[in-house]
């Protein structure tokens, strides 16, 4: 025993003393640099991708496209511009790389040599191009954009009906039919075509002339793709009467140069959508759903064989979301990240067998791509507590590498702190997985305040992946508790549609077991939890506000108060209508779920924040919320974002936003305060300019 108390001090004496690190701030967040969208170029050797970084003070971000060799080597900025430069992809021959940048007269394309030089505008589109990509010869580009149906690719009859270019503000909105506004943006008349553009005549085409979105939105997704011999283009649109209500999105094909579209899923009554050619032109892969109207419904792959015009499900044994796939340079086989138990590993599922194969979980996997020669895989990866960076692996998942390192001296500083998963029992016969953050310099003799947060959809799951979240509460002195409920994806498609018509039944019990569980841990100070949620996680908030109150505060951002009027308000009718069974005619659980009917219970002091140019859950519904509250005595704020929607401004608004929350529960749990004085920051809007 003695020798063993000697080799200890020994070693102590040895060991030079490891520097403590100090608590994650606010500030730090915004030191945080992001690696994105990896491209490999046409002969494997390099890798483009983008770089976004914030700057607290001036409210601004900006991305610049970087460079490196495919192992990492000699990474460099190849743009270097106050503009927003974005969207790398590489010319087929190699020696240019298209990108997206807002320079001049609003966000165009350009190219620029390979290795670097100065770019040169490429497109002068009065409406602004989106995810452009390059024709298989390299003699086009193919972008989608917003224009008046009757313009089309007319770039000066575009210009002059659009209100936006002119010099005074809009007088009015007018509109014949539903889903008039989307997000944060209405429609005015205009519709998303798709537009190929020819390099050499300088000239556009409009290739989806009409009425309808053309490439429909998905988030994510560009909706459109060039076959490999550029002779035709697939793009997602719905041609459905009321496209509000319905999530029928379908695959068209057209040639390239012109032509009456073809419908090639219009068996299929669900989505269908984010379409991909094979690299040997036999078949065209893409998403799909079963269930007309349920936007949430299993996200699976399947395969259109163009000689034949059948459809193969492959994801046949995958009971979680796809999120992003890419074909195998070979055609044998496709790539796709899922959504599993609070991760995004990466699979393959191979086409003749339907195997689908595990390759590598790292935690979160955002974004990746596939080498030229299928041999290696670069992706954007993060954890709770490391930041983005990219990587890379082999196609079976060996050799994994680190690429890029530009968050490596923050993490040597701040104490980004770890993760432990629970799985906690809860009445529904379920366990609830659950994962908890622990504050900086834990003591676990000591007790501390405790945050429950509750995740939006409410179909989609937190993940194992860095956001300011996980670390702005913890380096403030707060456990931090994320659960996945009912609801949650990542746990079968059974457990994640069982919330739909069930908004405060299952999903209530799973978070009340969460907090009782919580509480009974040894350093949680059980009179001092709080809660906060955003979106469908804003309205479980406000749902507790009317249900109990053994939260001491709650915070609800984007929540929905008032069913009925958010029915009459919102754009995607579709949502509303499956999970709430119908429309507020009809279905009497707009009523029963609708925390408005429960003002009179209400007395947990709660902050509420919300966007005015919320059109998915509009602002009018938190404040309807604080008007409640204010009459019923409770103590309260609001705080409302004029210039943001569904999701506040990342660098303009998110350090109110995360001021805000610290400032309340440090009143009401006595947590850290916040690092800014609240009055001051509204009354000069520093952050918000």
């Amino acid at each position: 025993m003695k020798r063993f108390i000697i080799l200890a001090l020994v070693a102590a004496v040895c060991i030079p003393a490891v520097a403590q690190k100090r608590a994650f701030t606010l500030a730090d967040l915004y030191k945080i640099r992001n690696s994105s969208d990896p491209q490999f170029s046409p002969d494997g050797k390099k890798i483009a991708f983008v770089l976004t970084e914030s700057f607290l003070e001036k409210g601004k971000t900006n991305q610049e496209i970087y460079l490196m060799d495919a192992d990492g080597d000699n990474c460099r900025n190849v743009t270097n511009n106050p503009a927003a430069d974005n969207h790398p992809r590489w010319s087929p021959d190699g020696s240019t790389i298209l990108f997206l940048s807002t320079r001049e007269n609003g966000q165009q394309a350009w190219l620029m040599p390979a290795d670097g030089g100065t770019p040169r505008r490429l497109t002068d589109f009065a409406m602004g191009v989106d995810g452009a990509e390059w024709s298989p010869d390299g003699k086009q580009i193919v972008f989608s954009a917003d224009v008046f149906p009757d313009c089309g690719a007319d770039n000066a009859c575009n210009k002059l009906n659009d209100s936006t270019q002119s010099t005074g503000p809009i007088q009015a909105h007018l509109t014949d039919k539903l889903l008039y506004r989307h997000w944060t943006a209405w429609k005015d008349g205009k519709v998303t075509h798709t537009i190929v553009f020819d390099i050499a005549s300088q000239s556009y085409r409009d290739i989806t002339p009409g009425t309808f979105e053309s490439p429909s939105w998905e988030m994510g997704a560009a909706g459109f793709t060039y076959s490999p011999d550029g002779r035709e283009i697939c793009f997602v649109s719905n041609h459905d009467r009321v496209e509000a209500e319905s999530t029928n999105k379908d695959l068209w094909i057209v040639p390239s140069a012109g032509g009456t579209a073809r419908n090639i899923t219009i068996d299929n009554k669900a989505y269908d959508g984010d379409p991909a050619y094979s690299p040997d032109g036999k078949y065209i892969a893409y998403k799909f759903q079963t269930v007309p109207g349920f936007e949430s419904d299993l996200f699976s792959i399947a395969i259109y064989d163009r000689a034949e015009g059948t459809k193969t499900v492959l994801t046949t044994g995958f009971d979680n979301w796809v999120n992003d796939f890419k074909w195998a340079p070979d055609s044998r086989s496709i790539y796709f990240t899922g959504q599993v138990e609070g991760h995004v590993p990466l699979y393959r599922v191979d086409l003749a067998t339907k195997k689908t194969t595990k390759i590598i979980d790292v935690k979160s996997i955002d974004a990746f791509d596939v080498s030229p020669d299928g041999k290696t895989i670069v992706f954007q990866r993060r954890s709770i507590s490391e930041p983005v960076e990219l990587w890379s692996c082999s196609s079976s998942g060996r050799n994994l590498k680190q690429l890029t390192f530009f968050n490596k001296n923050l993490a040597d500083e701040v104490d980004l702190r770890p993760v432990e998963e629970l799985w906690i029992p809860s009445p529904t016969g379920a366990r609830i997985h659950t994962f908890l953050i622990k504050p900086h310099n834990f003591d676990p003799a000591k007790k501390y305040p405790v945050i429950l947060n509750v995740h939006g959809g409410p179909q989609s799951q937190w993940a194992d992946g860095f956001r300011g979240d996980w670390q702005m509460y913890p380096g403030s002195g707060y456990i931090e508790a994320f659960p996945n409920p009912h609801g949650s994806t990542g746990y079968g498609e059974k457990f994640t549609a069982e919330i739909s018509r069930d908004w405060a039944g299952q999903v209530y019990q799973d978070v009340m077991a969460v907090a009782d569980s919580l509480q009974n841990l040894p350093y949680v100070d059980k009179d001092r939890m709080g809660a906060m949620g955003w979106s469908y996680g804003g309205y479980f908030m406000m749902w507790l506000e009317g249900h109990t109150t053994r939260f001491k505060a709650i915070v609800s951002m984007m929540g929905v108060y008032d069913l009925t009027a958010m029915h009459g308000a919102t754009e995607e009718l579709w949502f509303p209508q499956w999970d709430l069974n119908g429309l507020p005619s009809t279905s009497d659980l707009y009523q029963k779920l609708s925390p408005n009917n429960y003002v009179k219970n209400f007395k947990t002091p709660c902050l509420v924040l919300t966007g005015e140019k919320d059109f998915r859950v509009p602002y009018t519904q938190s404040l309807e919320f604080f008007t409640d509250l204010q009459q019923m005595g409770v103590p309260s704020r609001l705080i409302v974002f004029p210039n943001d929607g569904h999701w506040p401004n990342g660098v303009k608004s998110m350090p109110l936003y995360y001021n805000a929350h610290l400032d309340w529960f440090h009143t009401y749990l006595g947590g850290d305060p916040a690092p800014y004085d609240m009055t001051k920051m509204v009354r000069n809007q520093a952050f918000m300019k």
